[in-house]
C-alpha cells in the first residue's frame, strides 16, 4: 500500500459504492424516471461517467439519453432533465450551463461538495460527500456517481461493489506496468469507461494512452500496435478483435467483468504505471481539482 491518497480512495470504492446504494433508495425519486428525455453533462471523467450512463440508459430500453461536454450543450434542444455530475460542483463551464437553463430545463446536480455552488444552481442535489476526494485525480467519486444513477436504473449497485472487492486487492500483473502505449477499448458503456481509464494514465502516468469503440480499432488506430502496447478490452466481447490485436505484436487482455469493476483494475495500474516512474499521481502536472476560468476565458 502507497502512502498516496490516490491509492485509499480507489481502494474504498467497494464501500463507497454500497453507501451510495443506499443513498440511491433514498433519493430514487430524483434520478431520472423511465421514458424521460434525459441528457448528462460534465467535464474530463465527469462527462465520460455521462458518456457510460447514457449508453446503459439506452441499452435497457429507458428513454432516450444524450451525453455532453460541459461546454458542448446543445441549448436550443429540450430535455425533461439535465443532469450535471461535478464533484467540486464549481467547474466553470457546468456553472454556467446551470445558470442557463435555469427556469427552462429541470436539473439534476450529483455532486461531492455540500458547500459547492452547484447544489443551490440546479433545481435538485445528490450529495456524495463521502465519495469526495483528496487526489486532484478523480476515481471513487466519479464511480459512485456513475453507481448512483445506474442504481436508479435498476443495476445492483451492491453486487458490484462485492464484485469490485478483488479488483482492489488482486496483484496487478508485471506485463501490464511500463509500457510505451496503453489502449482501451469498449462498447456501449464500456465506451465512456474506456475513455476515463485511458484519462487515467494519462492524468497519473503521463502515459500515452488511447481510447476508441472496439469497433473502430481497425479502422486505423490499429496500425501504431507493436510489442510495446497493451490493448484493454472491456464490456462486450468482439469476436476476433483480440487475436487482431495479438498479431501486431501487442499484449491483448479482455477484462470479462462489469466494466465499472474493470476500470478499478484499471486506476490502479495508472497509479502503478506512475510509481514506476517515480510520478506523483496526487499531483498530476498542470491539473488543479477544478477548472475555474476567468470569464474573459469562458
Amino acid at each position: 500500500m502507497t502512502g498516496f491518497h490516490v491509492t485509499a480512495e480507489i481502494a474504498s470504492q467497494p464501500d463507497t459504492w454500497r453507501r451510495t446504494a443506499a443513498v440511491a433508495r433514498e433519493h430514487a425519486d430524483l434520478l431520472p424516471a423511465a421514458g424521460a428525455r434525459v441528457a448528462v453533462v460534465g467535464c474530463g471523467t465527469s462527462w465520460f461517467v455521462a458518456q457510460a450512463y447514457a449508453a446503459r440508459r439506452e441499452e435497457l430500453g429507458l428513454g432516450e439519453t444524450d451525453a455532453f461536454a460541459g461546454s458542448e450543450f446543445p441549448y436550443g434542444r429540450r430535455y425533461d432533465l439535465v443532469v450535471a455530475v461535478t464533484r467540486s460542483g464549481t467547474t466553470t463551464e457546468i456553472r454556467e450551463l446551470l445558470g442557463r437553463v435555469r427556469g427552462t430545463q429541470p436539473t439534476l446536480a450529483i455532486v461531492g461538495d455540500p458547500a459547492s455552488p452547484a447544489v443551490t444552481e440546479a433545481d435538485r442535489t445528490v450529495v456524495l460527500d463521502f465519495a469526495d476526494e483528496t487526489s486532484v485525480v478523480q476515481t471513487r467519486f466519479a464511480t459512485s456517481a456513475l453507481g448512483l444513477l445506474r442504481a436508479g436504473l435498476g443495476d445492483d449497485l451492491e453486487a458490484l461493489a462485492d464484485a469490485a472487492e478483488p479488483a482492489v486487492a488482486e496483484p496487478l500483473p508485471a506485463e501490464w506496468v511500463g509500457r510505451r502505449q496503453y489502449v482501451f477499448l469498449g462498447r456501449g458503456p464500456a465506451v465512456g469507461v474506456a475513455n476515463e481509464a485511458a484519462l487515467k494514465m494519462r492524468e497519473a502516468s503521463l502515459a500515452w494512452a488511447e481510447s476508441y469503440p472496439a469497433m473502430d480499432y481497425r479502422h486505423g488506430p490499429i496500425s501504431v500496435a507493436d510489442e510495446t502496447s497493451v490493448v484493454f478490452l472491456l464490456g462486450e466481447d468482439v469476436p476476433g478483435l483480440a487475436d487482431d490485436v495479438a498479431r501486431t505484436g501487442a499484449l491483448a487482455v479482455r477484462l470479462d467483468e462489469d466494466p465499472q469493476v474493470a476500470l478499478v483494475r484499471l486506476q490502479r495500474l495508472a497509479v502503478a504505471n506512475a510509481e514506476h516512474q517515480g510520478l506523483d499521481p496526487d499531483a498530476p502536472r498542470n491539473l488543479t481539482r477544478s477548472v475555474v476560468l476567468d470569464p474573459a476565458a469562458s
